[in-house]
Parts: C-alpha cells; structure tokens; sequence
C-alpha cells in the first residue's frame, strides 16, 4: 500500500511538472490513467497506453483543461474543454497553428496521370497564393515524363524544393498534401518516423478508404485547413523492433504487421507473448497485428472486427488458422506484444510491415509490437466519425442488402381487396 501511495504521489507531480510546461497551468493537475504527459526537454515519460498522445488533464472531475499533440513544427491538435469524458474528446479533436503554415510537403502516387496532373495543379496554385511558400517534393517526381516535359515545368522548378531522404523533412513540413490512394498515405506516414505533420489526402487511387477529399475541391481544401480549427482524426500508429542476429530494426507501422509463410508448404508456428507471458501459440498460414486503422485492411479479409480509428486498441487476427476455436483478439493499446518462432516450426516465415520491407524471420528472431506515442493526425472532411461510415458505406458496400419487403396490413387482417 505504501508503495502503491508512493507512486500515486510521483506520477501526480510528474504530471503536475509536465503539464505546466506544456499548457501554462499553474495550479495542481491530475493526470488520467492511461494518459501521457512528456517534455520533450526532458524526455520524460509516463504511461501512454493511449498511443502516446498527450491526453486530457483534469483539475476536477468535471473541469477539463485543453490537451495537445504536437504535429510536427507548427500544428497541434487540441480538444474543446467541457465537462466530457475521456472518449468523448478523442472525437472532438481539431486543428491549431500556432503559427502560419510556411512549408508543405506534395506526396503524389507514383507514375499515375490523373496525380500528375493534379499534382502540377496544386502546385501552380499554391505558388501563387504564396509566393514565400516551400513546398517540399521527391526529387524522383520531377523526372517523372508527363510532369518533366509539362509545359509549365521550368516555372514550377523554380518554386519547388526537391529532397532525397526522409530525414531531410524532420521538423521543416509544416503539412502534407497526399495525392493518391490509401497507399500513398502509409508511404507518407513511413517518412516520419517521429513527430507527423497534418495530412490533407485527397482520393485519387483505387479504393480510397483513407482519403475522402475529392480532388476538384483542392483549393476551398487547402484554403481551410491553412487557416487551421479543422477536425482531425489521430490514427495511432504501431512501434515496431525486430531483433535479428543481435541488430535491431526499427518501423513505425500505420495499417499492419504480417508474418505469413509466404512460398512453403507448411503451417507457421509462432508463439506470441503480452507483457512477457506466453498467451498462445499461432498454427497456421500467419498472424496479422494491426491498428485500428488497419482494421478495414489485411485484418478485414482474414475476418477481423472493423474498428473505429478512434479506439486505442491493437488487433491479432489469424491467418487461416488451424483451429476453428481461434478468433480474432481486441487488446488495450498498452501492452507489448512479442512474436517468435516456435522450437517446432517447420519454416521461415515472411514478415512485412504496411506491405514493404519484406524480410524473412528465422529461429531465434524476436519482433516486438506496442502502440506508438507518434500518430497520424489526418484532416476531416466532415469529422471522424462521419467521415469512417462514409468510407465503410462508399468503399467497403458495408451491410449493402436488399432491403425487405414491408407486409401488406390489409391482407393480415383479412381485409378482401380484391375489388
């Protein structure tokens, strides 16, 4: 108890010292359980089961005082005060500037028409609006043919900053256009592997689960979410580690993590730790962990549960399993999970994070999975919510059926209408 006390009492003035630093509060806080709070002078941490966002603090059971998340160098993502509940505010999250926007960065699909064009587009347009504007691109787009050989290419060149390495964005991009499909915006997401601009996607792919803005209305788009008090969904991300001949590998992962047995013919035996305690051991084609956004993906079609991405949760689902009993798991997005070979697997398994880097796990790897303390803040177009149905109803068909039948009242009660 007295233990118990002692560090009720520590976590109390941590997140007293924390949350001046970070919001000006004067006067003692508390912070939630489940909660963090962090400087990033001093890089301390508490709990962050709820994928490492600075969350709601409170001076009284009904007082709420305004939370925030740092996207990248000038955004953060706040919620309104009011006497709501912890899931409540995950909902009512929205965009601030703390100063204008001076940088963008343009991630268009790779050699697609229609994201050239709209590319050039936007591009001619937000260099018009702004002339002391940097807008960051891939030195690959401008080589492009269709864009290198544009007719507005040599004035373009000029307003435009090339780069190389994701590196070379950390801490300059104020936000992120996406131009393309939902891969596109993972590829985004995999560039920065720290703090996450705003991202603004717009729906020139295939499916378009993630990226609800519709190409023809860049400019009103942009024009809002430059001057901020936009609606925001944080998808969590996943931190990954795999440990392999004692070198560790680092990812930060938005959909999902798969191990499958790729091109051999026999089931793949994993065994599967949380919190250091063996929970089960996986027979069959593999094992999928995802996040909530990566629900609606890989998960999905192995016969997972589709989850809002406002739940702070991880996903485990089998890949055809050899049990029948075995099904889809929910877990709280604070534990660690902890995936290696079976003594007994026959085979070495593929492991692959949001579809790349593709590699082969041998006996003795170790892959490690929690949730990370850096999500992706993405632009609304209505708000979270409205925005998910949407893409379920739209992209998904989700419960599309024949609606049934309404009874005729008159032949129930027995009424002759044949006249």
């Amino acid at each position: 108890m007295v233990a118990l006390v002692k560090r009720s009492l520590s976590l109390f003035n941590a997140g007293k010292h924390c949350c001046k630093r970070n919001f000006g509060i004067s006067k003692p806080v508390v912070v939630l359980p489940n909660s963090i709070c962090y400087t990033h002078k001093h890089k301390r941490e508490l709990n962050c089961p709820f994928s490492g966002f600075i969350r709601s603090v409170m001076t009284t059971p009904n007082e709420c005082v305004t939370s925030a998340l740092n996207c990248g160098p000038s955004a953060r993502v706040v919620t309104d005060n009011g006497p709501t509940s912890l899931p409540q505010r995950l909902t009512r999250m929205r965009l601030l500037w703390l100063k204008p926007p001076a940088s963008l960065l343009i991630i268009k699909k790779f050699a697609d028409v229609d994201s050239q064009s709209a590319f050039i587009e936007t591009a001619k347009w937000l260099l018009s609006i702004q002339k002391n504007l940097t807008i960051y691109v891939e030195e690959s787009v401008l080589t492009e043919e269709g864009i290198s050989d544009h007719a507005d290419f040599m004035s373009l060149i000029k307003g435009l900053t090339t780069f190389k390495q994701s590196e070379e964005l950390t801490g300059n991009v104020d936000m992120i256009i996406c131009l393309g499909g939902d891969g596109t915006l993972l590829y985004a997401s995999s560039l920065f592997q720290g703090s996450v601009p705003p991202i603004l996607p717009f729906h020139l792919g295939s499916l378009g689960f993630l990226t609800p803005y519709n190409i023809a209305s860049f400019r009103g788009a942009i024009t809002k979410a430059l001057g901020g008090h936009c609606s925001i969904t944080v998808r969590s991300r996943l931190s990954c580690n795999l440990t392999q001949n004692n070198q560790e590998s680092a990812y930060q992962v938005l959909n999902d993590i798969v191990v499958h047995r790729g091109h051999n013919p026999y089931l793949t035996n994993l065994d599967l730790y949380m919190n250091g305690e063996l929970i089960t051991s996986v027979q069959g084609d593999g094992l999928i962990i995802s996040s909530p956004t990566g629900s609606t993906a890989y998960s999905a079609a192995a016969g997972g549960p589709l989850v809002h991405p406002n739940v702070q949760c991880l996903l485990v689902t089998p890949i055809c399993p050899h049990s029948l009993s075995f099904r889809p798991l929910i877990i709280p997005s604070g534990v660690q999970l902890l995936v290696k070979l079976s003594p007994d697997c026959r085979n070495n398994p593929w492991l692959s994070f949001d579809g790349r880097h593709l590699q082969e796990m041998h006996q003795g790897d170790q892959l490690t999975v929690t949730t990370s303390i850096h999500g992706v803040p993405c632009i609304c177009l209505s708000d979270p919510s409205s925005d998910w149905f949407s893409s379920l109803s739209g992209c998904l068909h989700w419960n599309v059926h024949l609606p049934q039948k309404k009874l005729n009242q008159e032949c129930l009660n027995g009424t002759d209408n044949s006249n």
